[in-house]
This record gives structure tokens, sequence and C-alpha cells, in this order.
């Protein structure tokens, strides 16, 4: 939903902030003159425009400007403000030097208690899964993948201690959620509260895989396709858990033949093809875990015609982990 005005910052309080960016990170002189200011295309958990400015020298750089809360309506400790999703950028992202958004910086707006993240705006970029290009999500699916592996090998070393980590109450936090919101679809669906009562269970393979840090929220709509390149954005749900939870994001709703593509290019950059024999078993769980993540996310989601795809596939899944 495109955000009001309102939230945006005027004229003067926006080149006073991104002078002070520039001015400080290298990239600029400081003498900033905003030219064109335009909606983002792409919704945001935040409001976010697209800034045409021109420096001091003459260059001109197109600018995503994101203004983020700092006080989150949190969902269940999901997702955090724009000073978290900053910090992923320089600690995370920047030292693996993988293909994101060039992060120029923030800016604290005092009038507003927001802080502004200063993103590099990628032109003709695609969501991958509208990319005309075939091969994007099994490029979107090789970039996580190797991801994974490089920060499950930097955990041996550093635990990142400011990052959200997933554990079996955060896990339990949604079935809980959802039992709740379900009110009177339970009668439509007698068999979830049985469901509920057997998730610890059917979830451990969660607690038990190796942990790495995730995206959080790896859907092909934060996945940018450009020029042949993946660009994963928004980072504010980042956290340490298994990649198996990224993995199931990206491939939901796939086909069969698709899905088996993105998990071969995925095995592949994070194992080189070797992957653990536990592999489908913490897949599934990472599955039913995002079905009772969004179901749990707000109760009138939770009853909405449009959601109740999500309990059927409740049902499906839980079968097949009790069955292994």
């Amino acid at each position: 939903m495109e955000a009001p005005f309102s939230e945006f910052p005027d004229l003067q309080t926006l080149t006073l902030g991104l002078a002070s960016i520039f001015a400080g990170n290298g990239c600029g002189d400081g003498n900033v003159t905003v030219l064109d200011r335009n909606p983002a295309e792409y919704p945001s958990t935040f409001p976010s425009e697209i800034v045409t400015c021109q420096f001091g020298d003459g260059t001109m750089r197109r600018l995503l400007c994101k203004y983020a809360a700092e006080h989150v309506d949190e969902v269940y400790n999901h997702k955090s403000g724009g000073a978290y999703e900053a910090q992923v950028y320089v600690q995370v992202l920047q030292p693996l030097k993988v293909s994101t958004p060039a992060f120029f910086g923030t800016y604290f707006d005092p009038a507003t208690g927001r802080t502004w993240l200063i993103l590099e705006y990628l032109e003709k970029s695609l969501w991958a899964n509208k990319a005309c290009d075939a091969s994007s999500m099994t490029l979107a699916a090789r970039w996580i993948g190797n991801f994974h592996a490089a920060n499950q090998a930097r955990l041996a070393t550093d635990q990142i201690p400011w990052l959200r980590r997933y554990d079996p109450g955060y896990y339990l936090g949604w079935v809980r959620r959802t039992l709740l919101f379900a009110g009177r679809l339970h009668q439509n669906f007698p068999w979830l509260a049985n469901l509920c009562a057997r998730a610890e269970e059917l979830l451990a393979p969660l607690s038990e895989a190796p942990e790495t840090v995730i995206h959080g929220e790896y859907y092909p709509e934060n996945i940018l396709f450009c020029s042949g390149t993946i660009y994963a954005v928004d980072w504010e749900s980042a956290a340490i858990a298994p990649g198996e939870i990224d993995f199931a994001a990206l491939t939901e709703g796939w086909t069969t033949e698709v899905t088996r593509e993105c998990e071969l290019e995925y095995q592949r950059a994070r194992w080189s093809g070797a992957s653990p024999s536990q592999f489908q078993q913490t897949l599934a769980a990472a599955r039913l875990y995002l079905h009772f993540r969004w179901l749990g996310d707000r109760p009138e989601w939770t009853t909405d015609e449009s959601f109740l795809w999500h309990f059927e596939h409740l049902r499906s899944i839980s079968e097949g982990l009790a069955g292994n």
C-alpha cells in the first residue's frame, strides 16, 4: 500500500539529511540538490521513494530512500527497525561483498523518530518471479545458498550476538497465535487443535539443524533481478536460523519442476551438492513454520478467505512429517 505523502520528509529536510550522509561517506561532497522524487515501484514495510539528486561536482545519482520507524509494530519479534537493517548491511552484507544494492548510510530524523536508509536505486530491476529470464529463480536459489554457506562458516567463530535468533519458543509462539486467532475456523478444521498440540515435535528439526544467517522473508517479492544479477532487499527480518526457511519461502507455491531445479542449485551452492541427510525433513518443518508464521501474524488475516489455503498446507505437510 502506498504511504501517504505526510510520511515522507519535506524537501528541505530531505536535502539536509542527504547532505549529511554524503558529506561523510566518501561518495559525494555533501553538496546535494534534489531534482526529482517519485514513489517506489515496489511495496516495502516502510515508506520509500526514489530520489534523483545532483552533487556539487555535477554527478547524479538515483537513490532509494527508505524511512524506517524504530519502534516497529512488531509481530512476535519478527521485524526490527531501520537501525537494525542498517546494521545488517554494514556488518553482514558488506563484509561478504554479495550483490545487494549499495548502502550509502543512515540519517536519523529527530522530528519523526525515523531512521532513513539510503540505498542504490537499481534501474530496470524486476522481482525474481516477474523477470522474463527463466534463470532468475535458480539464480536466486544459488545466491541464498552461497549466502548461507558463508554465514554458517562465520558463525563458527563469530556468533553475531546482536542478530535475532530463532529458538523453539519462537516457533511455538506462532503456533499459539494461530490456534488463538483461528477462532470460529476450528469448526471447519477440527484437526487444527491436535496439530498444534503436536507442533513442538513436528518443528523440532528446525532446532536441530545447523544455523546460519537468514533473510527471514526470502520471497521473490524481496528479490530483485537486474541485468542477470540477483539483489536481495528488505533485511529487517534477518536472523540466525536454519537456511531451509529462506529456501522454503523462495519456492512457496511453485511447480514441482521449478522447485526441484531451485533445490539442486541451492544444494550445489551451499554444500557442493552433497546436502545433509536431514535436509528434506528440515525443509518440510520450515514450510510448516512459514504457514504458522503467516496464520499467526494478525487475527484479521487468519480468518480471511485468501489465507485459508495455509490451513490445508499445514495439514498436508504435518502428515508428511509425521510419516517420516
